[in-house]
């Protein structure tokens, strides 16, 4: 490619106190480019089956693209690393200042590599220059916005959850207003004693090949439905969407409408929004008791509709107090369903209530100091609680991960995308449950299945280069026109291929693991109709589906990819010899309704 050329890491040993450039294999950068691909192949690569993440010896990286800081909208970074909480393979992403810094200051690398454990709270500060060192933290106990003011730069952090391990602790951005939120990377910054990452680089100048591009890309994006669905309601117009579809988990997954949606939707924040976020794609900034936030859909459907709250002011207080934390939106919201259930089901000895903010803050802020034994082992999250007390079927997990707040009950395509998510229960890999929630009765087993896997895919390939979701899913040939303009020579072809290799590499890690078909099981509480709803999944039809996800992957029958698919991939000499593989793939029969 032309110009200053992406092809090293920083790499960081934390007990040595270390920091150094690695060059990155040629052949890796060609067949991962960044983000999720690089970092999958650095952990498979690296660390060995059963690895404790929250050991030493985990790996955790920071990594973005051959794009990075040129694509339209918000620049993102694959924060990754061994879940603390699924023991899987695990890529979050956060956004705000920390990517365009972190590029700018290294523009020759794609990635910082984090290893060992720091004797001390430790931070690693990226100066302008490129320079990088490691500097004694001095704000270990502070909140993420505490901490973000602690520093120049822009900060990627945890907060008091992280410190403590929670299994869900995020790294936030920007003061707490974006996060790495899901599976647990806050926890591994806290067991490494990395408080925080300061980078001080300028965002990269565009390359002259890439003007063009990018104003069309922009156009695009503003012209499209995505861009202009963003641009008035951010990802809140999820919660009145998802009520209307009579998808929305309501009171701990009891009903899938919740009577109070208008009171923490859209027309809410409009009335509760005191500024809008500059000229950025969604989001409202709103008052709250702990100064101000940045609600998300999520909040209002786990924090809201998922604990029946329905007064904005409170959940907006609720997720901030979350964002101050650190620790996510979605998980601690299932944690307290999970225990209002619980007390009602009589598994404790306390007794919670639906509709309690005050309450849920309570617990809330307990979990993420591990305070009590109900907190410390919510901390852990839903499996843990369950296997400590009792009522594994009250609020669904897949891989030790709570589902988000869109209910698959009428949506079995949207059951599989959790079901088979390399990360845990995940609404990003796919999301079918858009239109399928009103198209999807027509929808054969094949095409349910195609629309999962199209999207895993597609998803894999724009999250290595790194690219903002909504401005991604508008981008031409998956950004080949982009890679292009650098002198590259990639094409749609070749970026599906390459987002299909990515995904089976993230599943050898698990497999490696000890994942396999048990690990895609629907949840139990899915098997239960809903009070206001009127039908449930069916254990029998979506271990059908699971099958012809198999075949349509190349997968084996327990879920190990096959070495006729690891060849198609290029990827047989990628796979170790601790990592079990199907001997054949799962036969694609003709169902019966197509």
């Amino acid at each position: 490619m032309t110009g200053r050329q992406r092809d090293a890491v920083l790499r960081v040993d934390l007990t040595a106190g270390t920091v150094e450039r690695t060059p990155v294999p040629e052949r890796w950068r060609r067949r991962y480019l960044g983000g999720k691909g690089l970092g999958a192949r650095y952990l498979y690569d690296e660390l060995d089956a059963g690895t404790d993440p929250l050991g030493p010896d985990n790996l955790l990286g920071l990594v973005w693209g051959p794009l990075s800081g040129y694509l339209p909208g918000e620049s993102r970074l694959a924060v990754v690393t061994k879940s603390p909480l699924t023991g899987g393979f695990l890529d979050s992403y956060v956004g705000g200042a920390v990517p365009d810094a972190l590029a700018g200051a290294l523009p020759d690398c794609l990635g910082v590599f984090v290893t060992g454990r720091a004797s001390d709270p430790t931070t690693l500060v990226v100066e302008a220059d490129g320079s990088a060192h490691l500097d004694r933290a001095d704000c270990w106990g502070a909140t993420t916005d505490e901490t973000d003011a602690a520093y120049d730069g822009a900060v990627a952090c945890i907060g008091p959850a992280g410190e403590h391990r929670v299994r869900y602790a995020t790294v936030a951005t920007d003061g707490g207003d974006h996060h790495a939120g899901r599976g647990g990377v806050g926890a591994v910054f806290g067991a490494k004693r990395l408080k925080a990452v300061v980078a001080r680089g300028d965002p990269p100048t565009l390359p002259d090949p890439l003007v063009d591009l990018q104003k069309t890309a922009e156009r695009r994006y503003d012209e499209s439905d995505v861009g202009r669905w963003q641009a008035v309601s951010g990802t809140l117009e999820s919660v009145d969407f998802a009520d209307a579809a009579g998808v929305l988990a309501t009171r701990g997954w009891r009903e899938s409408r919740f009577e109070g949606s208008e009171g923490i939707g859209v027309a809410a924040a409009r009335d509760a929004a005191t500024e809008r976020e500059g000229d950025e794609t969604g989001g409202f900034r709103v008052e709250t008791s702990d100064g101000d936030a940045v609600p998300r859909g999520a909040a209002s459907m786990s924090l809201g509709a998922g604990l029946g709250i329905d007064d904005f002011d409170a959940v907006a207080t609720l997720g901030a107090t979350c964002d101050r934390l650190g620790i996510d939106v979605i998980d601690a919201g299932s944690a307290v369903a999970w225990a209002v259930r619980a007390g009602e089901s009589g598994l404790l000895d306390r007794s919670l209530s639906f509709g309690d903010p005050a309450a849920a803050r309570e617990l809330v802020v307990a979990i993420a100091h591990r305070e009590g034994t109900l907190a410390d082992t919510l901390a852990d999250g839903l499996d843990a609680a369950a296997a400590r007390y009792g009522g594994a079927a009250l609020v669904p997990s897949v891989k030790s991960m709570a589902l988000p707040a869109y209910d698959p009950r009428s949506a079995p395509a949207m059951a599989l995308a959790y079901a088979t998510s390399d990360r845990g229960a995940c609404h990003r890999r796919a999301r079918p449950i858009e239109t399928e929630a009103f198209d999807g009765e027509r929808w054969t087993d094949r095409e349910r299945v195609e629309r999962v896997v199209g999207a895993q895919t597609a998803r894999s390939a724009l999250w290595s280069l790194v690219a903002d979701d909504f401005v991604g899913a508008t981008l031409e040939d998956l950004g080949a026109p982009w890679l292009r303009a650098l002198g590259g020579d990639h094409d749609a072809r070749t970026l599906t291929t390459l987002g299909e290799r990515v995904w089976t590499l993230t599943r050898l890690f698990n497999v490696r693991e000890g994942f396999d078909r048990r690990d895609d099981a629907l949840p139990g509480a899915l098997t239960r109709t809903p009070a206001d709803g009127d039908r449930a999944l069916s254990g029998t039809d979506f271990e059908r589906l699971l099958s012809t996800y198999y075949a349509v992957r190349g997968w084996g029958p327990e879920g190990r990819p096959t070495a006729a698919t690891l060849e198609r991939l290029d990827l047989t000499g990628v796979a170790d010899a601790s990592t079990p593989l199907d001997d054949h793939a799962v036969t694609l029969e003709r169902p019966a309704d197509d």
